[in-house]
């Protein structure tokens, strides 16, 4: 058997992301930009207790965001992989548990 490319790489097609696919942002113009607001609604808590929404895939993680509520934010900063972001109005809670 040989081992072309070198440990844990291949060829395979996944889209030349290392979890197969999805959409690349690092190389593009981003879908939010800093200081402006968006309609989103967070479907995800991170890791850091942030609330996770996305703007057509590009995630932004939102300061003390909860699942299921739908609220205007406004972004803070624009890096390569995500945006950072602030409820400024929420227009749905999540029930309380």
């Amino acid at each position: 058997m040989s081992y072309s490319g070198g440990f844990g790489r291949s060829n395979r097609g996944y889209g030349g992301s290392r979890f197969g696919g999805g959409r690349r942002f690092n190389d593009g113009p981003k879908p939010v930009e800093t200081g402006k607001e968006y309609d989103v609604s967070i479907t995800e808590i991170s890791r850091k207790g942030d609330g996770i929404a996305r703007v057509e895939g590009f995630v932004i993680f939102v300061k003390n965001g909860k699942v299921g509520q739908n609220a205007k934010v406004k972004i803070l900063q624009v890096g390569q992989r995500f945006a950072s972001a602030e409820v400024v109005e929420s227009s749905s809670q999540p029930a309380a548990e």
